[in-house]
C-alpha cells in the first residue's frame, strides 16, 4: 500500500491530471496483476519463475500504461525490503524485466535506484537494506544483458559498486565480485578506460584482499600491457610476496568454506604460474611449505581441490613433481583419519576430478597410467588408501589399461616399497612398535589390496568384453592360487614370473578367495547356448582346460597342495565325464551337470580331501541320470521304486548350500531345477529334515563361515586403520561397558559360589557375629595372606567359569545364526520345486512343514534379522508359489482320504491358534486342498455363459473328489466354534473366502449363521454372525446354489432372526449391543433389498409391527444421546428400513406463525452472521424510512417455516408488491415469471441467455402463469423509473446484487426451508391474482 500512496510522485514532470488518471487506473488493477508481485518473493522456485514470467506478459499487453509504472517501482522496492530471501527474487525479476523491455533506458532505473536508497541521507537502521539495494539493482543491470552495452550505465554502475565496496561490514567482498564479473564480459576497449578507476598501482593493495588480487589476475590475462604501463613489471612469486600470497589463499579458503568449491583465485594463481614458467616454485614454496605448515581443514580442502584442477593443467612430468609431494602424502593420511559425519571426506570429489581429467585425456596414454599409478601408490604402512574398486577406471584408453594391469603384476611380484608415498599416521606412530611395520607385513598388504583391484578390473573388461586382457587376468590369479613354478618353461609364460617376496599361506589364501569370486563375475548366469564354438566356452570350461594342462606339465609346475593318485584319477574321470557332457551340450540338463562339475572340479584344488568324495558322488549320479533317462517314461513317477541318484544329488546339493561361496549356490539352484522332476518322496525328506529342527537328520551338514577366517586378517592387516577412532573412544563409555560388565558377573553368579565364598570366609573367621570386633583382633597377618590367597583362587575359577559360559552362549548364538542362514539358503531349492513343479504330488507335502516354520518363527521371541527373513521368505513361497499358483496337483485318486484328513487337521489347527495372523496360513492351507480336491472345473462353467445351472448338476460338478458332507462338518465345527467361543483366531475374511470360492458348502452353512443371529450368543459374535449373512446373502455365485421356493424360505428364515432381534431395538446398553443393533438393521436392508429385486412374496406384517412399536423407544434413545457416534446411524437405518416397507420418514415439526420471533428480537440469522464478523447492529447505518417499512412488513404474509428465520430483505418484497399492483392497475395480470426478478436487476447485472430465459418461460407456463413478453419488461422497466423518482421506491443503502447474493447464501444453507418458503409464496401470490 505504501508504493500505491506514493504513486503521485513516481513521475515529477507529469501533470496533476496525468497523476489523478494514473491513480484512477492503478486503483482498477486486478488482483492477479497486485499478486505477482507476492508470488514473485516466494521462496520456491518454480512459483517465482512462474510469477516473473506471467507479470512479463501482463506488461506485454499493456507496454504505455501505467502498469509498467508501478511494476518498476514495486521491483525496486522489492530491492531493499526486510526479508533477506526475498531480495534476489527482485532483483531476478528486475534483470528479466528489462531484458523483455529494452526501450527502458538503464541510466533511468540507476537514476530511481539511487534516489530510492541513497546512502547520504538514509537512516543508520535502514543503511544495510539500502546497500544491498544498490548492490542487487546494480547486480540486476549486469543480468539483464544490457549493461555492457551501455557505457553511460556502466561507468554510473562502476563507481557505485566502488562505493559499496567501502562497506565491509555489511556487504563483505560481494561488490568487488560483482564488479570482477562485470569485468570479465566487457569489452577489452572498455577494460583498459574502466581498469584505473578500480584498480590502484600499488601491489600492497592487490595483495590485501581476494577480490583486489583477482581483479589484478583477471586484468593480467585481459590487459597486460595496459596493467604494465599501470603498474609496471609485477612478479607475485618473489620470497617477499609469497606470505601475502599465502593469507589471502587462506582467506579465500574461509570464504567458501560453506559453498565447498575451489576459489576462482587460487586457479587464476596457478593458471599464472604455469604462463610464467614458475610453477614448482609455486607449488613447493606457497602449496607444500606455507599452506600445509599448519593445514586447517578449509586450507587442507583448498589445496586438495587445486591439486584436482591442475591434473589437466600439467605435463607427464609435472604430474611427477605433484603426485610425490607432500600434499599428496597429506591427502592419504586424510582418507584414513577422516571420519564421516564429523569430518568432510574428499575421496568422492576427487574421484570426480580425476574422472574429468581421464576423461578429457584419452589420446594421452601416458598422463593417464601417470595419475592412476600416483594414486595408486599412496599407501598406509603398505596398504593403499584408495579403494579396490575404484569406477574411474572406466573412462581409461585401452592401452592405458594394459600398462596398469602389468604395473599392477609387476608390484605384485616384484615391490617396490621405496617408490610408494608411504606414511603412518600420528596414532599409529604413538601407539604401535617399529617391529610391527616390517617390509613382509606391508608386502602382503600391498599384495592383498593389487590382487582385488585385479578382479574389480575385470568386472569392468567383462562388460568391454576385453577377452584377452581377461583371460590373462584368470590365469594369473589361477596359477598363483593353486601351482607353483618348478621350472620356467616358454609354453607357460606365469613360470616366468619371479618374485621378490615369496608368497606365504596367507597371501594364497587370499588369492584362492579372489579367484572365485573372480568366477562369480565370470558366470553371472550360467547360459550357454548349444552352437557355441571354442572362443565362446563358459570361463569356467576354459579354466579347468588350463588347470589340465597345468598338471600335465609336472616337470615345471606343481600344485601347491599335491594330488594323491585317487584325486588325481577322480580329476581325470571328471575330464571324461565332461567330454560325454559336451556331447550332450543341446540338453539344458547336461548344461547344468556341466556347470556343477567344473565348479566342484576347481574346488579340488582348494581342498582335495573334502572334495574327492564329493566329485565321485556326482559323476556317479550324471552317469545314472543320462543312462536312465531315455527308459523313463511319463508314468515313472507313480512307481515305487525311485533311482537313488537323485537321493544322492540332493545331499550333495544340501553340503554345497553349507559353503560360503554364492556362486556355488547359484550352481546347486541350478542344477536342482533340472532335477526336482525325479525328485522322491526321501529326497524331499531331505530337504525338509534341514527346515525342521527337532529331528538330527542333518548332523552331517556342516554350515561354513568365512568370517572367522577373515577376522583374524583384517583384525591385523586394517586393524591399524582404525586405531584412531579407538583410541578416541570416551571415559563415559568406557564407565558403562564397565557397569554392564559388572551387572553381567553380578547376574552370574550362582547359589554354589556363594556356599563357596561363605565357606572360605568362615574358615579364615571373616565372619563374626555380635563380638566381631574381638575376632577382627584376633586375626593376625598370616590368616589374612592365606584369606585373601583362598578368595583370589575362588574369584579366579568363579571368572573362568564365567568367560566359558559366556563363550559357549556366543557359540550357540552364532551356531544358530549359521543354521537360520543355512535353512534360508535351502528354502532356494524349495522355491524352486514349487515354481517349477507345481503338479508334482510331493507339493502337497510342503504344506505342514513350511507351517511349522513360519508358526515357530511367528512364535520366536528373537527378532534378528535372520529370524525375519526366514518368515518373510517361508511365507512369501508359501502364500505366493503354493496357494495362488495357477497350476496344481490333478492327480491325487490315491490320497484322497489322506487329503481330507489333512484338511480337517489344518482347520483344527487354525482354530488352536494363539494369533490370527498364523491361523489364515493355516485356514489357507485348508482351502488350497479343497482347491486340489474339488479338481478342474468344468469348461461349461468357465465360460460362465451358463448363469442359472440346476443346483444338482453344480453339486455334482462341485463333487468331484471332494467328499463334500465330511467337509462340510469340518468346516460347520470351526464356523461354530467362531460364534461361540469367546477369543477365537478365526476371522470373518476367512470364511468369507471359504463361502466365496465354493457356494455348495456355504449353502450347507448358512443354517448354523442364521441360528447364531438370535441365539444366545454373545453380541459380539452376533455382530459377525449378521456380516457374514451380510457378504454373503448377496453374492450372485450362492445364488445360483438355490431353488427359488429353498431361496424364499431362507429369506424368511433370516426375517424371522432378525425380527426377534429387533424386539430389543433402542434397549442397548453397551458399545457391543449397539454394534449388534447396527449390524441387525444393516443385514435386513439387505435383505429388503433382495426382496425387492426378485419380487419375492415374504409376510413382514409381524416385522412391520416389532419395528413401529419400537420407533418411540428409537428416538428418546436418540434423544438422550446414547452411544451419540452411532445413534444417528442407527436411526437412519431405521428409517431406510422402515422406507423399503412403505413408510416415509416424518418431517421435523413445524412451529407456527405466533411463534415467529419478532423484529425487535435479533434473527438467527443476524446472530450467525454477528458471530462470523459482521458489524452489530448499534454500528449498522439507520436505513432511510424505516418507519414505513416496519408495518409493511406486519402486513406481508409470513412466508418462513417453524425452523426458517425471518426473511431480511423487506423493501424487496414491498418494492415487489408494488411493482404487482402497478400492472394490475394496467391490466397486465400478476404471474409468478421471472419479469419482476428482471425488472428489478442493476445495470450492471448480465443479461440472461436465451436458453435459460427459454428454461424460465417454459417453468411459469407449468405453474399456470402467462409468460410476459419482452414490451410488457420494458414498460415495467418504465414505470419502476416512475415509481422511482416520485419516491413510491426508495433507494436501498446496499445494491441488489448484493442483496441477491446475501438470499443465494441463505437458500445454499437450507434448501429444505427454501423449496417450503417458495410453496407458501406461491399460494399467497395465486390468492391474489384470484379475482
Amino acid at each position: 500500500m505504501a508504493e500505491m500512496k506514493n504513486l503521485e510522485t513516481a513521475e515529477p514532470g507529469s501533470s496533476g491530471g496525468a497523476t489523478q488518471a494514473d491513480r484512477h487506473g492503478l486503483l482498477e488493477h486486478s488482483r492477479e496483476f497486485l499478486d505477482f508481485f507476492w508470488d514473485i518473493a516466494k521462496p520456491e522456485q518454480e512459483t517465482r519463475l512462474q510469477a516473473t514470467e506471467k507479470l512479463l506478459q501482463y506488461l506485454r499487453t499493456r507496454p504505455e500504461g501505467s502498469e509498467m509504472k508501478y511494476a518498476l517501482k514495486r521491483l525496486i522496492t522489492g530491492l531493499g525490503v526486510g526479508r533477506e530471501a526475498a531480495r534476489p527474487c527482485y532483483s531476478l525479476a528486475l534483470a528479466q524485466l528489462l531484458q523483455s523491455f529494452e526501450d527502458i533506458p538503464l541510466c533511468s532505473i540507476l537514476k530511481q535506484i539511487q534516489e530510492k536508497y541513497e546512502l547520504q541521507k538514509v537512516k543508520k537502521a535502514m543503511m544495510r537494506p539500502a546497500l544491498f539495494a544498490n548492490l542487487f539493482g546494480v547486480l540486476a543491470l549486469f543480468q539483464s544483458g544490457r549493461l555492457v552495452k551501455d557505457r553511460e550505465a556502466l561507468m554510473k554502475s562502476v563507481r557505485l559498486l566502488q562505493i559499496l565496496s567501502h562497506h565491509y561490514n555489511h556487504l563483505q567482498g560481494q561488490p568487488m565480485k560483482v564488479l570482477v564479473d562485470i569485468l570479465t564480459e566487457v569489452p577489452e576497449a572498455m577494460f583498459e578506460e574502466i581498469l584505473p578507476k578500480v584498480l590502484r598501482g600499488d601491489l600492497k593493495v592487490v595483495l590485501g584482499s581476494p577480490k583486489h588480487l583477482e581483479l589484478f589476475l583477471l586484468a593480467q590475462r585481459r590487459v597486460p600491457a595496459k596493467l604494465k604501463s599501470l603498474m609496471g613489471a609485477v612478479d607475485l612469486f618473489t620470497e617477499e610476496n609469497i606470505p601475502s600470497l599465502v593469507n589471502v589463499l587462506k582467506m579465500a579458503a574461509m570464504l567458501v568454506k560453506k559453498e565447498q568449491k575451489l576459489p576462482e583465485l587460487a586457479l587464476g594463481l596457478l593458471q599464472l604460474a604455469l604462463k610464467e614458467n614458475k610453477f614448482p616454485q609455486f607449488w613447493k614454496e606457497v602449496v607444500e611449505q606455507e599452506l600445509l605448515k599448519k593445514p586447517s581443514w578449509p586450507t587442507s580442502y583448498l589445496c586438495f581441490r587445486l591439486l584436482g584442477a591442475a591434473l589437466p593443467l600439467l605435463s607427464e612430468e609435472q604430474l611427477q613433481l605433484v603426485m610425490r609431494g607432500e600434499l599428496i602424502r597429506h591427502f592419504g593420511e586424510h582418507i584414513v583419519v577422516a571420519k564421516p559425519p564429523n569430518q568432510f571426506k574428499f575421496v568422492p570429489e576427487m574421484s570426480v576430478y580425476v574422472s574429468t581429467f581421464l576423461e578429457g585425456c584419452q589420446d594421452d596414454p601416458g598422463r593417464q597410467l601417470a595419475v592412476l599409478v600416483a594414486f595408486s601408490s599412496i599407501t598406509n604402512q603398505g596398504l593403499p588408501v584408495m579403494p579396490t574398486f575404484w569406477r574411474v577406471t572406466r573412462f581409461l584408453s585401452p592401452e592405458a589399461l594394459r600398462s596398469y594391469v602389468a604395473w599392477l603384476w609387476d608390484m605384485f611380484l616384484q615391490p617396490r616399497l621405496d617408490s610408494l608415498v608411504d606414511f603412518s599416521t600420528a596414532n599409529q606412530k604413538k601407539t604401535q612398535d617399529a617391529s610391527v611395520n616390517v617390509p613382509e607385513r606391508c608386502v602382503f598388504r600391498l599384495r592383498k589390496w593389487i590382487i582385488h583391484r585385479l578382479v574389480s578390473l575385470v568386472d569392468q573388461l567383462h562388460l568391454e568384453k576385453d577377452e584377452d586382457l581377461i583371460e590373462q587376468v584368470a590365469r594369473f590369479c589361477l596359477f598363483h592360487a593353486f601351482f607353483k613354478t618348478k621350472k620356467a618353461t616358454g609354453q607357460i609364460p606365469e613360470t616366468k614370473q619371479h618374485f621378490s617376496f615369496p608368497l606365504d599361506g596367507r597371501t594364497r589364501e587370499v588369492i584362492v578367495s579372489t579367484f572365485f569370486s573372480l568366477l562369480q563375475t565370470l558366470n553371472p548366469k550360467f547360459k550357454q547356448t548349444a552352437d557355441q564354438s571354442e572362443g565362446a566356452k563358459p570361463w569356467t570350461y576354459r579354466l579347468v582346460k588350463l588347470a589340465d594342462m597345468l598338471l600335465n606339465h609336472s616337470r615345471n609346475v606343481v600344485v601347491v597342495t599335491p594330488f594323491t593318485a585317487q584325486q588325481r584319477q577322480a580329476w581325470n574321470q571328471m575330464m571324461d565325464t565332461l567330454k560325454e557332457l559336451e556331447a550332450r551340450s543341446s540338453e539344458i540338463k547336461a548344461t547344468a551337470f556341466q556347470h556343477l562339475l567344473l565348479l566342484v572340479g576347481l574346488h579340488l584344488f582348494k581342498s582335495p580331501a573334502e572334495i574327492y568324495d564329493l566329485l565321485n558322488d556326482i559323476q556317479t549320479c550324471i552317469k545314472k541320470s543320462v543312462e536312465q533317462k531315455p527308459r523313463r517314461s511319463r508314468s515313472r513317477a507313480n512307481t515305487s521304486q525311485e533311482p537313488p541318484w537323485v537321493e544322492v544329488m540332493v545331499e550333495i546339493l544340501l553340503s554345497l548350500l553349507a559353503q560360503p561361496s554364492h556362486l556355488i549356490r547359484q550352481v546347486a539352484r541350478n542344477v536342482f531345477g533340472h532335477i526336482c522332476s525325479h525328485l522322491t518322496p526321501r529326497a524331499l525328506q531331505l530337504i525338509l529334515a534341514v527346515l525342521n529342527p527337532e529331528t538330527e537328520e542333518d548332523d552331517n551338514v556342516v554350515v561354513t563361515d568365512d568370517s572367522s577366517e577373515k577376522q583374524p586378517k583384517e583384525t591385523e592387516d586394517e586393524g591399524e586403520d582404525s586405531e584412531d577412532s579407538k583410541d578416541s573412544k570416551s571415559e563415559g563409555e568406557s564407565e558403562d561397558e564397565e557397569e554392564s560388565e559388572e551387572e553381567e558377573r553380578d547376574g552370574d553368579v550362582d547359589p554354589g559360589f556363594r556356599q563357596q565364598l561363605m565357606a572360605v570366609l568362615q574358615a579364615g573367621k571373616a565372619l563374626g557375629g555380635v563380638d566381631s570386633e574381638d575376632d577382627e583382633e584376633e586375626l593376625g597377618d598370616e590368616a589374612m595372606l592365606a584369606l585373601d590367597q583362598n578368595l583370589a583362587s575362588l574369584f579366579a575359577e568363579q571368572k573362568l567359569r564365567i568367560q566359558a559360559r559366556r563363550e559357549e552362549k556366543n557359540k550357540l548364538q552364532k551356531e544358530k545364526i549359521l543354521r537360520r542362514d543355512f535353512q534360508i539358503r535351502v528354502l532356494d531349492l524349495i522355491e524352486v520345486l514349487v515354481t517349477k513343479q507345481p503338479e508334482n504330488p510331493l507339493v502337497l507335502e510342503l504344506l505342514e512343514p513350511l507351517l511349522n516354520i513360519i508358526q515357530r518363527s511367528m512364535r520366536s521371541s528373537g527378532t534378528t534379522k535372520q529370524e525375519q527373513d526366514l518368515l518373510h521368505k517361508t511365507a512369501r513361497i508359501f502364500m505366493h508359489d503354493v496357494c495362488r499358483a495357477r497350476h496344481y496337483c490333478h492327480n491325487v485318486e490315491h490320497c484322497t482320504e489322506a487329503l481330507h484328513t489333512q484338511v480337517e487337521r489344518l482347520v483344527q489347527q487354525a482354530g488352536r491358534q494363539a494369533d490370527s495372523s498364523v491361523a489364515l496360513y493355516y485356514f489357507n492351507a485348508s482351502l488350497y486342498l479343497l482347491r486340489v480336491l474339488k479338481g478342474n472345473i468344468s469348461k461349461s462353467h468357465q465360460q460362465g455363459d451358463n448363469t442359472e445351472l440346476e443346483p444338482m448338476d453344480q453339486e455334482a460338478q462341485t463333487a468331484n473328489c471332494l467328499d463334500l458332507s465330511f467337509v462340510t462338518l469340518v468346516y460347520s465345527e470351526a464356523l461354530s466354534s467362531f460364534l461361540t467361543k469367546r477369543n477365537s483366531p478365526l476371522t470373518v475374511p476367512m470364511f468369507l473366502s471359504l463361502f466365496s470360492r465354493y457356494p455348495v458348502i456355504c449353502k450347507n452353512l448358512l443354517p448354523i449363521l442364521v441360528q447364531h443371529v438370535a441365539g444366545p450368543s454373545q453380541p459380539r459374535r452376533k455382530v459377525q454372525a449378521c456380516l457374514l449373512l451380510q457378504k454373503t446373502l448377496s453374492a450372485r455365485e450362492l445364488r445360483v446354489c438355490f431353488e427359488d421356493p429353498e431361496w424364499e424360505q431362507l429369506i424368511s428364515q433370516v426375517l424371522a432372526k432378525v425380527t426377534q432381534t429387533l424386539r430389543t431395538l433402542g434397549e442397548a446398553q453397551s458399545k457391543s449391543e449397539h454394534q449388534k443393533e447396527l449390524s441387525s438393521l444393516e443385514l435386513l436392508n439387505t435383505v429388503f433389498k433382495i426382496i425387492n429385486h426378485e419380487k419375492l412374496s415374504v409376510d413382514v406384517t409381524t416385522l412391520l409391527g416389532v419395528l413401529q412399536s419400537q420407533q418411540q423407544k428409537l428416538q428418546q434413545s436418540l434423544q438422550q444421546g446414547n452411544h451419540s457416534s452411532g445413534s444417528s446411524r442407527l436411526y437412519d437405518l431405521y428409517w431406510q428400513a422402515m422406507k423399503m416397507l412403505g413408510i416415509q420418514r416424518p418431517k421435523l415439526e413445524k412451529k407456527d406463525d405466533k411463534d415467529v420471533v419478532p423484529s425487535d428480537i435479533q434473527s438467527p440469522v443476524s446472530m450467525k452472521r454477528k458471530k462470523k464478523g459482521f458489524l452489530p447492529e448499534t454500528k449498522k447505518r439507520k436505513k432511510r424510512k424505516a418507519e414505513d417499512a416496519v408495518p409493511q412488513q406486519d402486513a406481508m404474509p409470513v412466508a418462513t417455516s417453524g425452523d426458517q428465520p425471518p426473511s431480511t430483505g423487506k423493501k424487496r418484497k414491498k418494492m415487489k408488491a408494488q411493482v404487482v399492483a402497478q400492472t394490475q392497475l394496467n391490466g397486465t395480470p400478476a404471474t409468478k415469471s421471472p419479469a419482476p426478478d428482471s425488472a428489478t436487476q442493476s445495470p450492471s447485472t448480465p443479461a440472461k441467455t436465451p436458453k435459460l430465459q427459454k428454461k424460465k418461460e417454459q417453468l411459469s407456463q407449468v405453474n399456470g402463469a402467462t409468460p410476459v413478453s419482452p414490451t410488457q419488461l420494458s414498460g415495467k422497466k418504465q414505470r419502476r423509473k416512475s415509481l422511482a423518482q416520485k419516491g413510491v421506491l426508495s433507494k436501498s443503502p446496499q445494491s441488489a446484487l448484493p442483496r441477491k447474493k446475501s438470499r443465494l447464501s441463505l437458500v445454499s444453507r437450507s434448501p429444505s426451508l427454501l423449496q417450503s418458503g417458495t410453496k407458501r409464496k406461491k399460494m399467497a401470490r395465486r390468492k391474489e391474482q384470484t379475482p
